[in-house]
């Protein structure tokens, strides 16, 4: 298959050593730009090599004209693009929906480690979004808002209830605005028909599972079931909303996950 063009964002280890690299996989409506706040910049200064991709169709990658075509075997050929340009293993971190990415990716390819962020359980998206559907009825019309960025605020505090936690301010939402799209509604129907794919292997590797207390996509009851498969270490960040990587409480993720992280090293 002809490689496609894949936009990445690039941060070298600050200091003369190296501890690896990272690659860092975004989730389902998100850019690699979701990394670059806070993510990306930080764990360079803990002497990694940071990587984030944008997944075709997503930020400054091809295919954003036909997004809808791509699935997440699509998204898992983009990481294996991504990760044969580096000299040695690296340690794949995902969240939502980028962690079936990781997982994907890992049925045919090696890595050093995994860390996957809010994971999408084994049973796909559709508890979770009817969940939603009953308990926010005006989500979907406010996340569509979201995306073509008319935010009120209603949005705002829509998005804050489903993705954040609620320390995390309305300005701060707003300033993330542009790190966020549509979705490719064929990977859409790959999470929701999740259930129904058995995985091919399940390779041996260190693997880290984390979620946020206040999640309330994955809530962390859920947690379990996905480190379950992997024998991977859980940790639930006191607090936290779904999105760890910009929520208000994203050190505390990030410290968590150097911690674990130093042990590999």
């Amino acid at each position: 298959m002809k490689p496609r063009r894949l936009h990445t964002l690039h941060r070298p280890a600050v200091g003369t050593t190296s501890s690896g690299h990272l690659i860092f996989v975004h989730g389902g409506y998100a850019t690699a730009g979701c990394w670059n706040e806070y993510f990306l910049p930080w764990f360079s200064r803990q002497g990694f090599d940071c990587h984030a991709l944008d997944l075709s169709g997503h930020g400054k990658s091809e295919g954003r004209e036909r997004l809808d075509s791509f699935g997440i075997d699509d998204y898992a050929q983009d990481l294996a693009q991504v990760a044969e340009d580096l000299d040695e293993p690296a340690v794949l971190i995902g969240h939502s929906m980028g962690t079936v990415v990781v997982e994907r990716f890992l049925e045919r390819h090696q890595a050093r480690a995994a860390i996957l962020m809010a994971p999408v359980p084994a049973t796909g998206i559709l508890g979770a979004t009817m969940k939603i559907a009953l308990t926010e009825p005006s989500f979907f019309s406010q996340q569509a808002r979201a995306i073509r960025g008319e935010y009120n605020e209603q949005t705002l505090e829509t998005m804050r209830e489903v993705y954040y936690s609620e320390e995390t301010s309305s300005e701060d939402l707003m300033r993330f605005a542009g790190l966020f799209q549509g979705e490719s509604r064929r990977a859409l129907m790959d999470l929701t028909l999740l259930a129904m794919r058995l995985a091919r292997r399940r390779p041996k590797l260190p693997v880290l599972v984390l979620g946020g207390q206040s999640d309330a996509v994955f809530p962390p009851d859920l947690l379990g079931f996905t480190a379950a498969r992997w024998h991977a270490d859980v940790a639930v960040i006191p607090r936290a909303g779904h999105t760890l990587m910009l929520d208000a409480h994203w050190l505390a993720a990030a410290e968590r996950m150097a911690e674990w992280l130093d042990r590999l090293v």
